[in-house]
């Protein structure tokens, strides 16, 4: 039986539309990364690589994908199980290069035609980005701030490429790709000069940037770092550098939950940075004390950074995908945890009494604002979230788990 109707009901006495919250979840894409389902590994087969920028995935759970194919059947089955709108979020590394060589400064569209052909089936959009780890060139944890003027240049072109792929992907699936760059750079211990790689990491974007590239099909954006594995003292490419750097040229800022200390809340950034920036992309993720990208939760940090996009009415300048990895734990699930907890703290937000809330904050009526504020939080958001689903055919909450088990048993343990 459903509880929609007396949820709806109950809502509607604190001045909340669920329809239109409903219709509101329904029109903003999650962007799911490929890297989740094979550990970040990509599919160049380099055997040349070293240095993996920070980026480790623990664990050795079985059925990692090990073809593009194989990848693309396992995000097929994550996402049957999750309701609403989706896209995909591809690396560099993910392309189909028939068993070639192509270094990345010499990569275009046609390696990606195999992907967009099936987004193109599923009516996703997909988004990109530049792979600058995990490569020869990036053994010693430098990569477009590199002192070595033709390193830089290598990392330049691979962006430059990849910011025209977004485009071309971007145009052939009608709906704009974000190409986002991030690199590892920095010092595992205490640096003398922080400021000379942040000079060279400023003319490399400049030089990337340079280009013309179709904005209508492509949107620029850029990723910063506190701090990762083998980078603890210092990342070049810090969130006050590229907060600055985005302002000034008009890029969308990426903000990684994983990306920040613990206690530092992503959530409280978003309408300080919506102020200076065109457009914001959110990757959500769970750092758990180190740049540990663990499976999204339905914890505070992640309620307090879609909620905040609800309250500024940002959707249509805020991207929002996934970005964790981890091989402990059925990588389909861990997919499915993570979109269904994000698109739930995101309904949650658009399911705030933010009329009544603003009301008694403006009078001044702090005391009628946090008895208001708590009291919502019993507002039964469940019934919604399961109408959501139903009005999807996805699976409700404890009714999805068995379906990836089978897929286990009868797909991934055979792999």
């Amino acid at each position: 039986m459903s509880t929609y109707s007396p949820a709806r009901e109950q809502y509607s006495k604190w001045g909340v539309d669920t329809e239109g919250a409903i219709q509101a979840l329904a029109s903003t894409p999650l962007s799911l990364h490929c890297w989740q389902g094979d550990d970040v590994g990509g599919f160049e087969g380099r055997t040349d690589s070293s240095g993996g920028g920070g980026t480790l995935a623990t664990g050795n759970y079985l059925g990692k994908a090990r073809s593009i194919a194989e990848l693309q059947a396992d995000l097929d089955k994550a996402a049957s199980l999750i309701p609403g709108k989706l896209r995909l979020n591809l690396h560099a590394i993910y392309g189909d290069f028939g068993g070639k060589k192509v270094d990345r400064d010499a990569l275009t569209v046609d390696y990606f035609q195999g992907w967009i052909a099936w987004a193109k089936g599923r009516g996703w959009g997909i988004d990109f980005n530049p792979t600058c780890f995990a490569h020869p060139l990036a053994a010693d944890g430098f990569t477009l701030s590199h002192r070595d003027k033709a390193v830089r240049k290598f990392w330049v072109d691979h962006c430059i490429a990849c910011r025209r792929i977004g485009a071309e992907i971007g145009k052939a699936l009608g709906t704009a790709a974000v190409t986002n760059i991030w690199i590892p750079d920095g010092y595992k211990d205490t640096p003398v000069d922080r400021l000379a790689p942040r000079k060279r990491l400023q003319e490399s974007l400049d030089a990337v940037f340079a280009p013309e590239v179709d904005g209508k099909w492509n949107i620029d954006a850029v990723e910063s770092k506190l701090f990762g594995i083998g980078f603890e003292s210092y990342t070049v490419g810090s969130h006050e550098f590229y907060l600055g750097y985005a302002a000034r040229k008009g890029v969308a800022l990426c903000l990684d939950a994983g990306h920040f200390h613990p206690t530092e809340s992503v959530g409280e950034k978003i309408s300080a940075v919506l102020l200076s920036v065109p457009r914001l992309l959110l990757h959500v993720s769970r750092g758990v004390r180190w740049d540990s990208d663990h499976v999204v939760t339905l914890d505070d940090p992640t309620k307090g950074i879609l909620e905040e996009v609800a309250a500024c009415e940002a959707l249509d300048r805020v991207h929002i995908g996934l970005d964790f990895f981890d091989a402990s734990i059925n990588r389909i699930a861990a997919w499915v945890v993570g979109a269904r907890n994000t698109q739930k703290a995101l309904l949650m937000g658009l399911l705030r009494p933010l009329g009544k809330l603003r009301e008694a904050e403006n009078a001044g009526d702090y005391t009628s604002r946090l008895a208001l504020m708590e009291d919502s939080k019993s507002l039964p958001w469940g019934a919604v979230w399961e109408e959501y689903c139903r009005r999807n055919n996805k699976p409700t909450d404890g009714e999805w788990l068995g379906t990836v088990k089978e897929y286990e048993a009868s797909v991934l343990a055979k792999r």
